[in-house]
């Protein structure tokens, strides 16, 4: 049976980036550069895309290409069934619970779209506060609107590569970039917002610590969907003649340019009313709503630039979530032997499980935390700071040392069609200072350095 494979260069590039781009790019991207120096953490980060980044995102892509099946057999077909199977399975696992939690996310940014709707985004910091902390704690609302996104990703999940994914990723992604263009013009068009914009292109080395080089790796790390199972599933379906090293180079282009607008679209609004830019992971749903009401005093103009930035949030947690949905779809349509619909629909069942349990830990109900973490928090922790890294760096010592290179150097090369030119320096870094980085990530998020 021929493997499913997208139709065009421009389906491969919009979908795989619309699984890379996501809310790590709009949400977390922007308060991890106000809490690390503005535009010193941008040149480090920009670093870590190309050293580090770019060549996990090719690993991926070998594995994906020449496994040609889900990601769990891939690591299979690569390995010729021995132990470094587990790594595939780790992924799957992985990119399922995000998909459960991260579902949740989503569904608040379709809550802040009615919110902005019907106009319940009016008041002062501490009503914006108390609204979100009440909507998260509602024990319906938020699994109403998990079960919606769940149901969106679903639509397009079950038509397949082309006609779902690659066609949903066409629509989504320049309409992503569209919105992005138009906020980021309004909001630096504003009076002050000059000095935003220094704050993000003009660099302090003093705020250079160990601190940035590790927060800029780990954003690199998260913000391109290595180590979810995302990225080797789409390489499943590249054409034999897909150019893996220009594809990823073109992916890490736009993951960092979505980055940078993102914080062009929020800093110089931020700084044109006096927010400090480190507000943390409450900026997008705290503190940008009083950020957006003060910038543009006219109503009008606050009411359609909040209901555009959360479309655009919505957005671009569809296409990652599309992403991490096909990683398990295509895992349970594969190993189950169920068609594509029932094994598209046994996924969105049980991400609706998860993220209802998610979701209900936040407050609706006290019995759902094991050592003072809710279970929301747990799945984040255990995905994000053990199970990642983890699988990110038993990939690159798969690749690096366990592979054969002649694999390695057939793929990279599309058996011997392109010259190659960097594939020393790419297994170089992916044997060695790859490795070297994702340890460091993960003994710093578990604060052992």
């Amino acid at each position: 049976m021929e493997r499913a494979n997208f139709g065009s260069k421009l389906g491969v590039i919009l979908a795989t980036a619309g699984s890379a781009v996501g809310l790590g790019n709009v949400w977390r991207f922007p308060y991890m550069t106000g809490e690390n120096g503005g535009a010193v953490f941008i040149l480090v980060y920009l670093g870590c895309v190309l050293l580090l980044g770019i060549p996990c995102m090719i690993s991926e892509f070998i594995i994906g290409r020449h496994g040609q099946a889900n990601t769990a057999r891939a690591y299979r077909n690569v390995s010729g069934g021995k132990a470094w199977t587990v790594i595939g399975y780790m992924s799957v696992l992985t990119g399922f619970l995000i998909s459960g939690y991260y579902a949740v996310v989503s569904g608040w940014c379709l809550q802040y779209i009615w919110a902005s709707l019907v106009g319940h985004l009016k008041g002062n910091p501490a009503y914006f506060q108390q609204y979100f902390q009440s909507f998260a704690a509602d024990p319906v609302k938020p699994i109403f609107w998990t079960v919606v996104i769940l149901l969106t990703t679903y639509l397009v999940v079950e038509h397949g590569v082309r006609s779902g994914i690659e066609r949903a990723s066409k629509v989504l992604m320049p309409l992503l970039f569209q919105l992005l263009l138009i906020i980021v013009v309004a909001s630096c068009l504003l009076p002050g917002a000059g000095d935003g914009i220094r704050f993000l292109f003009k660099p302090d080395l003093s705020a250079l610590n160990s601190n940035v080089f590790l927060g800029a790796l780990g954003q690199a790390f998260y913000s391109l969907s290595i180590a979810m199972g995302c990225i080797c599933t789409y390489a499943s379906y590249f054409s034999k003649q897909t150019n893996l090293t220009k594809s990823a180079v073109q992916i890490g282009v736009i993951d960092c340019l979505v980055a940078i607008l993102a914080g062009l679209m929020i800093f110089p609004a931020a700084f044109s009313v006096g927010v400090s830019p480190d507000s943390g992971p409450s900026l997008i749903f705290i503190t940008l709503p009083n950020v957006f009401q003060q910038a543009f005093s006219a109503p009008v103009v606050s009411y359609v630039i909040a209901l555009l930035f959360y479309a655009l949030l919505a957005m671009a947690a569809l296409t990652s979530l599309i992403s991490l949905h096909e990683v398990s779809t295509a895992f349970i349509h594969e190993e189950a032997h169920l068609s594509r619909k029932q094994g598209a629909l046994f996924v969105t069942i049980a991400c609706c499980v998860v993220g209802a349990i998610c979701s209900l830990s936040l407050g609706a109900t006290g019995s759902l935390t094991i050592a003072g973490r809710t279970l929301f928090d747990w799945f984040d922790f255990i995905t994000g700071q053990v199970f990642l890294p983890i699988v990110g760096f038993l990939t690159c010592i798969f690749i690096g040392w366990g592979v054969p290179h002649k694999i390695i150097h057939d793929e990279f090369t599309n058996w011997g069609t392109l010259r190659g030119r960097y594939f020393h320096f790419y297994l170089f870094q992916v044997k060695y200072v790859c490795p070297i980085c994702i340890l460091l990530i993960f003994l710093h998020q578990l604060g052992l350095l």
